[in-house]
C-alpha cells in the first residue's frame, strides 16, 4: 500500500508561483509513474502533468504547458509541480497519483492507471 501526501498548497497572487510537493511511502517509489490532478469547484478532476518512472520524461496538459513542470526525486520518494506563471483558472484541489508500471516509463493522463491518490492540496490564485 502506497501512502502520498501532498504540500506547498495555498493563497498566491495572479503571475505567481508555487511548488507542491508529494511525498510517498510504503512501496517501491521508482515502480511508480507519477501524476497530478486537480478538481476546481463544480468541475470534474482533470489531468495536469505525469512523469515515468524516472526523470526526464513528462506529460503536460496544453492548459499548463510552458507554465508548470512535473519533476520527481527518487531517492527522496517526492514528486513535485512547479507552478509558474499561474492564473485564477489554476485554483482548484490539486491531487498526485501513483501508477504501479514496473517496465514502462510512460507517463499518461489516463485516470484509470493510476493506483494510489494523496488527499489533495488547495491552491487559490487571485487576480
Amino acid at each position: 500500500q502506497v501512502q502520498l501526501v501532498e504540500s506547498g498548497g495555498g493563497l498566491v497572487q495572479a503571475g505567481g508561483s508555487l511548488r507542491l510537493s508529494c511525498a510517498a511511502s510504503g512501496g517501491t517509489f521508482s515502480s511508480y509513474r507519477m501524476g497530478w490532478f486537480r478538481q476546481a469547484p463544480g468541475k470534474e478532476r482533470a489531468f495536469v502533468g505525469a512523469i515515468g518512472r524516472s526523470a526526464g520524461v513528462t506529460y503536460l496538459a496544453p492548459s499548463v504547458k510552458g507554465r508548470f513542470t512535473v519533476s520527481r526525486d527518487n531517492a527522496k520518494n517526492t514528486a513535485y509541480l512547479q507552478m509558474n506563471s499561474l492564473k485564477p483558472e489554476d485554483t482548484a484541489v490539486y491531487y498526485c497519483a501513483a501508477g504501479f508500471t514496473p517496465t514502462s516509463n510512460n507517463p499518461t493522463s489516463n485516470y484509470a492507471t493510476y493506483d494510489y491518490w494523496g488527499q489533495g492540496t488547495r491552491v487559490t490564485v487571485s487576480s
